[in-house]
């Protein structure tokens, strides 16, 4: 009866531990889950910014490129400079890889089509120059366009977001309104009367524009540096950001504002350099988002293994636990069968068979252990017989 108890304990023990593993382990694999997703959505995240990197990287020298188209085109140059057919080509390959995922496919058709047709604009100045606005504002919109669709402007870093903001929003616009600030002081300097007065205005617009995204750019660049955990960032701004303030100031002394014409010769100086300025800047901002969104990548790799670890050591842990638990159920269940005659009785009866014979005697069964018969008299041995005269 007891063996039949006990094998129902241990079937009972070994239920308990598979049931008490299951609990374990579910929650455990759905822990490990939901950070390996979560984790696998940051990496996705990471490569995303990553492919917007790479786009701004080809993007940026088309702004100075273009600036260059318009400076030629309006001195009577109709010909594409191979600054641009290179840019564009730049571009087109970015596009070809990344379009569809940064959203930018119809807005560069578009825009490769517009910059095609630039040299066959020809005619008075105004309208070269209106034709290039036109095309550097439909660039500056893929920036915008790429920094929105490869969530670098939702970066949750502060050093990245205030850098892609100078890489891909104020920069864009300050190489293009000093461009713009150059040649209209050309067309200024040309023209006359009406005319003149509203190219004047033009310019004022310009060279407001310009201040105002140098002052945006300068502290964004500022607020990049204090925040940023980069060794190499403040030591690769401070020499390139010293030639575009050099630039900078000179396009404002060439701006002459509140005075007669502005000094052409200034400002085309004072794009030059700003132009040279800013692409180097341009350059080290990209690599260093670039080198802080590979360090993240890094770590969420890492992070990634440490997961995969960690659940393993689980499962293994978990799993020996209930080997062990087994094992000891399988113990106590042998040990249980291997103990006879527990919580019973074994009793058992001699049968007799009968009379005073030796060996079957109630008082022990030896040959000296028989009890003599009723009026019998015992023989001792050795002596004789008593007579009846003395009984």
């Amino acid at each position: 009866m007891s063996v039949s108890v006990n094998s129902r304990r241990t079937r009972l023990r070994s239920a308990l531990a598979v049931v008490l593993t299951v609990l374990v382990l579910l929650p455990a694999a759905g822990l490990f889950l939901r950070v390996l997703q979560e984790n696998s959505k940051q990496r996705d995240n990471v490569q995303k910014e990553q492919d917007g990197v790479e786009y701004l990287t080809a993007l940026s020298p088309l702004v100075s490129a273009l600036a260059e188209s318009q400076a030629a085109a309006l001195q009577g140059v109709p010909s594409e400079p191979a600054s641009v057919t290179a840019a564009v080509a730049r571009v087109q390959g970015v596009d070809e890889r990344f379009g569809d995922e940064l959203g930018t496919r119809a807005r560069w058709a578009d825009l490769k089509t517009k910059i095609s047709k630039l040299p066959t604009i020809t005619g008075a100045a105004n309208k070269v120059f209106t034709a290039h606005v036109e095309v550097a504002d439909l660039t500056i919109e893929i920036f915008d366009a790429v920094r929105e669709n490869s969530t670098l402007n939702r970066d949750p870093d502060s050093d990245i977001w205030f850098l892609q903001e100078v890489v891909a929003e104020q920069m864009p616009v300050a190489v293009t309104a000093v461009s713009r600030l150059s040649d209209l002081a050309n067309m200024v300097a040309a023209s006359s009367g009406a005319t003149k007065a509203n190219l004047k205005t033009q310019f004022g617009y310009q060279s407001l524009r310009v201040s105002e995204t140098v002052g945006e750019l300068t502290d964004s660049l500022q607020e990049a540096v204090d925040e940023t955990n980069s060794d190499t960032l403040s030591g690769n701004l401070v020499s390139n950001l010293d030639s575009f303030r050099r630039g900078i100031e000179a396009a404002n002394r060439g701006a002459n504002l509140g005075g007669a014409d502005p000094n052409v010769s200034t400002l085309v100086t004072a794009q030059s350099t700003l132009q040279t300025a800013l692409a180097a800047l341009s350059g080290v901002i990209l690599k260093e988002i670039s080198g802080l969104l590979d360090d993240r990548s890094g770590t969420l790799t890492y992070k990634q293994i440490e997961a995969f670890v960690l659940f393993g050591v689980a499962i293994v842990l978990i799993a020996l636990a209930t080997v062990w638990t087994r094992s000891r159920a399988r113990q106590a269940q042998s040990g249980a069968t291997d103990q006879p005659g527990e919580g019973s009785r074994d009793v058992s009866v001699q049968a007799s068979s009968g009379g005073n014979a030796p060996g079957n005697s109630p008082f022990g069964g030896g040959p000296y252990d028989s009890a003599p018969g009723y009026g019998e008299v015992p023989n001792y041995g050795g002596g004789r017989e008593r007579s009846g005269a003395l009984r």
